[in-house]
């Protein structure tokens, strides 16, 4: 394998400012699931004015101080009374978005600024949002200036400004930069490594929401102020800042200032240093409510002149300044909001943060809903079938378009199969959470079949088989509970899920084995299988994650596992790739676990039946690491190399990441590669929707 690099990072100046496993996953945000796949382009849609028509991310309207009517705005709401018009080139991005009249615009590809640090003077009444997780503006970004009001920014990834030297002024290049603008809604988007700042709210610009957002890998994060004058109205809640050194935000001369439900993350062992995490400055009067602080330096800091009321505020390994004092005001005198508990928020926002891909896709709920079959599964009797399996057998051969099989609470003890004619199923738990429902059994490879006909086989060990294209599951736990400790004298590969389909889309599950746990197959070596999980948890053990499909593991949690002897070892993934395909990707997740420090390998290369042809591939980027993983991530199989497929990292944190630059023992991906390795690269023309 070529050596690559790992991008230098930059030099952090120092201020003196004298200042387990995871809680369950939570669907995050305001952002409404039931849309389907495709996007509208302008012949497709001529008009988006009547709300009935329009995808409920078209209609959504912002929360906090970007709702409330203020200087003949009546709350913030985009572009909703006008055309949606879907965009892949800078040119047509430009055009609508610098257009007199509204617009949605949906941005349906990486989009490069030219020249780099090019930044779109977008006018009033628009919402630009991206397609699903495609929407990428890289080397620029928003401008918005005075006057400019009622704008959404949404679910898109903004990245990549950066020139190789911080506090340039020669590139002040910003993600979105506000001048003197109103009505501003910016919302589930990953902002990320840009020049100057990742949001600059700036010269009495006022009546702004920003929620549901990554900020991370930045200098000057978010500041807020550039006036004399005491104006500003903002609201900064679920967001979560990682490692950025200061403006975090800082705020200065805001009138009114609520931050709630933040996580603010300095990692332990990185380059990274916070100078300062909140910061009222000015005659700011800030109310902080129910936020998160790991690992921060001067984590809340004052002027004397300035106001800060903190209120639940959790404060783990952080040192220096933590202030408080003067009085504020009180934020329901605005606008209602409801505070998610302090101890949830850091699970709930790194599931929830940044693009979804229920966004930015076409159909709405209730044109979803309309479409859909519906059958209910109770194991009591209160449903129209009692198992999941003889709701499967009920739906009819080359069904056309979606069955959802709604599977009330309690444990569905029973092997389950979606055969391959029969697309478009989705079995979803109808409880408050995904562990709730749960479908479980206990084959495994060895495990004798009743008929006498022999084993099961790793594949055929599976709890739930899926074969059929279009395939969901939500909201529930698929497990395979094989008891190894009992059964030592047969095979113990036990496998919880096995898809070999095409556009399967996990979203919130938890998928639970020990062995071989999740099987992500293709229909045959010849044919493309595309995997998508998002907001869900994989435990297991040995090669847990593995198969020939090309699989994108997003937004979750990877959690390890001791062998049933109490010892701790393991894979974490097994790809088997064609040629010429891509294999297993992670990013944007956490690999941890009550296991043993420096036992697991991130992979090996699994050569399926002595196949040398086949060119196992897996990527882990932009994810955190924990100390259970060893210092050299990769090993041979089977007579194998690693060194001869493709193996590779980019931008991981946490103690299990690497601390040097690449080597032949552990490949970082430069960010040229990386820029071909996004989780976009994967789906190809799939965007994931419900």
């Amino acid at each position: 394998m070529t050596e690559i690099r790992r991008k230098p990072r930059h030099r952090r100046r120092r201020t003196a400012v004298a200042v387990s496993v995871p809680l369950a996953l939570t669907a995050a945000g305001t952002f409404a699931y039931g849309t389907d796949l495709g996007l509208f382009g302008e012949d497709a849609q001529a008009s988006a004015s009547a709300a009935t028509a329009a995808p409920a991310w078209a209609t959504a309207t912002a929360d906090g101080f970007a709702s409330v009517d203020a200087l003949g705005q009546n709350g913030t709401y985009g572009g909703r009374d006008g055309r949606t018009v879907t965009v892949r080139t800078l040119a047509d991005l430009e055009k609508y978005a610098t257009a007199a009249e509204p617009y949605v615009i949906v941005v349906a590809a990486t989009i490069n600024m030219n020249p780099v640090g090019k930044e779109i003077k977008v006018a009033s009444d628009k919402t630009i949002v991206g397609s699903g997780t495609s929407g990428q503006i890289v080397g620029g970004g928003f401008f918005l200036g005075t006057g400019v009001h009622n704008v959404i920014i949404r679910n898109l990834t903004i990245r990549d400004a950066y020139q190789g030297i911080w506090n340039d002024k020669d590139h002040d290049f910003d993600a979105i930069q506000m001048d003197g603008a109103h009505h501003v809604w910016i919302d589930h988007n990953d902002l990320r490594h840009m020049a100057d700042g990742l949001i600059d709210v700036r010269k009495d610009s006022t009546n702004i929401t920003v929620s549901w957002n990554k900020l991370s890998d930045n200098n000057k994060t978010f500041g807020i102020g550039w006036t004399t004058n005491v104006v500003t109205d903002i609201t900064i809640h679920h967001n979560w800042f990682r490692e950025t050194e200061q403006r975090n935000p800082s705020t200065d001369n805001a009138a009114h200032a609520h931050l709630y439900n933040n996580f603010l993350e300095d990692a332990a062992g990185t380059t990274i240093k916070s100078s300062y995490g909140n910061y009222s400055r000015g005659r700011t009067k800030m109310v902080l409510e129910n936020s998160y602080f790991q690992g921060m330096n001067n984590p809340v800091t004052r002027d004397s002149t300035a106001a800060i009321v903190q209120k639940g505020n959790t404060f783990v390994a952080t040192s220096g300044r933590n202030e408080s004092g003067g009085t504020a005001f009180d934020p329901k005198a605005f606008y209602t909001y409801t505070l998610d508990k302090t101890a949830d928020v850091p699970a709930l926002l790194k599931a929830g943060v940044g693009p979804r891909p229920n966004i930015g896709t076409a159909a709405t709920a209730t044109t979803k809903a309309a479409a859909a079959t519906t059958l209910t599964v109770a194991a009591d009797g209160s449903g129209q079938y009692r198992t999941v399996q003889a709701a499967v057998n009920a739906v009819p051969a080359n069904n056309p378009s979606r069955v959802v099989i709604s599977v009330k609470p309690g444990t569905y003890r029973e092997v389950v199969k979606v055969p391959s004619n029969k697309p478009h199923v989705t079995i979803q738990g109808s409880g408050s959470s995904r562990k709730d429902t749960t479908i479980v059994y206990n084959n495994a490879s060895g495990t004798p079949k009743p008929d006498g006909s022999g084993t099961y086989g790793t594949g055929g060990s599976a709890t739930v088989a899926v074969e059929a294209d279009d395939f969901q599951a939500r909201n529930l736990t698929i497990s395979n509970d094989f008891d190894e400790a009992a059964h030592q004298n047969i095979s113990g590969q036990a496998v919880a899920l096995r898809t070999a389909a095409d556009k399967v889309f996990l979203d919130g599950v938890i998928v639970s084995g020990d062995q071989d746990t999740l099987l992500v197959d293709t229909a045959s070596k010849d044919k493309l299988g595309r995997v998508y999980m998002t907001n869900s948890y994989i435990i297991g053990n040995v090669d847990f994650i593995f198969g020939r499909a090309t699989a994108v593991i997003d937004r979750s949690v990877i959690t390890l596992k001791k062998r049933w002897n109490g010892t701790s070892a393991g894979y974490v993934t097994a790809p088997s790739t064609v040629a010429g395909r891509k294999g297993i990707l992670i990013a944007n997740s956490t690999v941890n676990g009550d296991v043993s420090d420096r036992t697991f390998y991130l992979g090996r290369p699994w050569h399926a039946g002595g196949d040398a042809a086949l060119d196992p591939q897996t990527t882990v980027r932009n994810t955190t690491l924990s100390a259970a993983i060893r210092t050299t991530p990769w090993t041979d199989m089977s007579g194998f190399s690693w060194k001869d497929d493709r193996f590779a990292e980019y931008m991981n944190k946490g103690a299990g990441a690497a601390t040097g630059s690449t080597s032949t023992d552990r490949p970082l991906l430069t960010e040229a590669q990386a820029a071909n390795q996004e989780v976009t690269d994967w789906l190809g023309d799939w965007t994931p929707s419900a």
